[in-house]
């Protein structure tokens, strides 16, 4: 068998793809851990290995011949058991995640997390400001009623190579250290959110296939222009978030000009600015 070693600094992070394996099946190929450890206070993880080519390095051709596969496999994720789970937003291995309701899991992008420390006082200090983020979480809190209650899997990070593929079909989905509880349709709005990054995507219209292939599998959700326009101010935020922690400043920029941009536009009418250089 071929295995892959991958070494980090957050084992909850490898713990979280050994309990997502258990979910893996036809339509979610998710590799399974077969080892885990520690190593001078470094954390590993020994998977089997999965063939394919990065979600993010496919041409246009090859993504719109792997979209249906992927949204396929969102479904599927969408519809893993969370009997014996609770709680909302980022989940720990156990399966607890720490907020009682979906809305006050997306709110919390407001506040630091020790994976992020100290990015509130450094954007307070730039010539940015903290007025996007405020204006962003202003924003979520007016869509609040419109967001289901429901609590999914979420893998949080479809991007960064997440995901591989070959000849159409999605053959691994990989990291859930990023995973949470809450409403499916996140998924969908970080693959719209990030799409301006990729030149090469540009003939691709996510968002009128995501719709396409809602109404190819069932009754398009409720309040759906809402929750993905939600969604999408969210994601604006929490790139703000890292990036400032890791002073990149012109991603920083950009991002408070989407989700400004995003503010002042009506829920449906997607506003993307030029291209960004990449997810953080």
């Amino acid at each position: 068998m071929e295995v892959v070693l991958r070494i980090g600094a957050h084992g909850t992070d490898f713990a979280k793809d050994e309990v997502a394996a258990r979910f893996a099946g036809p339509h979610l190929p998710v590799p399974p851990v077969l080892a885990r450890g520690v190593v001078d206070a470094w954390q590993y993880a020994i998977s089997a290995r999965a063939h394919g080519t990065g979600f993010d390095d496919l041409s246009a051709a090859d993504v719109a011949l792997t979209l249906p596969s992927l949204l396929t496999a969102l479904d599927a994720i969408g519809r893993i058991d969370l009997a014996g789970t609770a709680g909302y937003g980022i989940w720990t291995p156990d399966g607890r995640a720490p907020y009682d309701s979906w809305v006050d899991a997306l709110l919390a992008i407001g506040t630091e997390t020790a994976r992020v420390p100290g990015w509130r006082a450094t954007l307070a200090d730039s010539e940015i400001g903290l007025g996007p983020v405020e204006a962003g979480l202003s924003a979520l809190a007016t869509l609040g009623p419109y967001l289901p209650n429901e609590r999914r899997m979420i893998h949080g990070d479809l991007l960064s190579r997440n995901v591989l593929a070959a000849d159409g079909t999605v053959t691994a989905v990989l990291a859930w250290g990023n995973a949470l509880y809450g409403d499916h349709l996140y998924d969908a709005a970080r693959l719209i959110y990030w799409r301006p990054c990729y030149p090469q995507w540009r003939t691709i219209d996510i968002h009128a296939e995501l719709l396409a292939h809602g109404h190819a599998t069932g009754p398009p959700p409720t309040h759906l222009r809402e929750r993905l326009h939600a969604y999408l101010i969210h994601i604006g935020p929490d790139a703000i978030a890292y990036c400032t922690y890791q002073h990149r400043w012109n991603e920083v920029r950009h991002n408070a000009e989407t989700v400004i941009a995003l503010t002042n536009s009506a829920p449906g009418q997607i506003v993307l600015n030029p291209p960004m250089t990449g997810p953080p």
